[in-house]
């Protein structure tokens, strides 16, 4: 029977982080909505261009190479972030951890040869 509350308290502080993370940021928005000046002019609802005015559509289609080189990056970035903790904690984990980060380096540079012989890498 204790068993039971404890599983119960858990899913109750489940409950209470998911309603928190909906209700502050929908009662934030309405406040900022409710206390800010509103004051819509022409000038203001135009776009602003480092201070020219716009002198034609800002609409542009961009290659898609451009939208899989940055995925790319973000990626092999990300994943050096995980790199920088085993580096710092090294001396505690020992071998198992050498050859854990061995694995995980070997898979990045599987894909890092995967998207090369693909020619994401060139930029034209």
């Amino acid at each position: 029977m204790e068993l039971y509350h404890l599983y119960q308290n858990n899913y109750l502080v489940v409950l209470m982080f998911l309603l928190l993370g909906i209700l502050l940021p929908v009662v934030a928005l309405t406040a900022g909505k409710l206390l800010r000046p509103s004051k819509p002019t022409k000038e203001k609802q135009t776009t602003y261009e480092s201070g020219i005015e716009p002198f034609h559509q800002s609409w542009v289609q961009y290659n898609v190479r451009y939208y899989i080189f940055a995925l790319l990056f973000v990626i092999f970035d990300v994943e050096t972030v995980f790199l920088y903790p085993w580096a710092v904690a090294y001396e505690k984990l020992g071998i198992f951890a050498l050859i854990e980060m061995t694995i995980f380096i070997i898979m990045l540079l599987i894909g890092l040869i995967y998207a090369w012989k693909k020619k994401v890498l060139k930029w034209m």
